[in-house]
């Protein structure tokens, strides 16, 4: 007996397609955050110039965080469009069938975890904890 896959139903685009605009809500969120991120340090530089009287302190590390967040937010736009593109052409092809975590999701929340870690350490070493 031959084992016959249901053809995707409408939702099942859908679904793909939220999926899809989630992706691309989170990479816009990261670069966003990542120009925050490297402004900051630019901020802090023209307090400086502003206030003679306060120590100079180079921008640190905010400006390679910044700019790292944004290459990852760029990195996942990239990435989501083709997963896209791929989830489509395997609902077409007969459905797809996810077997296994999605490696983008999970490769992004290792990268952030890091960042995130590292940012943390830096601004315990900037704040003198």
């Amino acid at each position: 007996m031959q084992d016959v896959q249901p053809r995707p139903s409408f939702s099942d685009y859908l679904a793909v397609e939220r999926t899809f605009l989630a992706w691309i809500r989170t990479a816009l969120a990261l670069m966003g955050f990542g120009f925050v991120v490297a402004r900051f340090g630019l901020f802090l530089r023209e307090l400086q110039l502003a206030q003679p009287t306060l120590p100079a302190r180079s921008p640190g590390l905010s400006l390679w965080f910044g700019t790292a967040l944004i290459v990852l937010g760029t990195l996942v736009s990239v990435s989501s469009a083709w997963r896209h593109v791929r989830l489509v052409r395997d609902l077409e092809a007969g459905g797809a069938l996810l077997r296994r975590p999605s490696r983008p999701a999970v490769g992004v929340a290792l990268v952030l975890a890091t960042v995130g870690a590292a940012m943390v350490g830096y601004v315990a070493r900037e704040l003198r904890w």
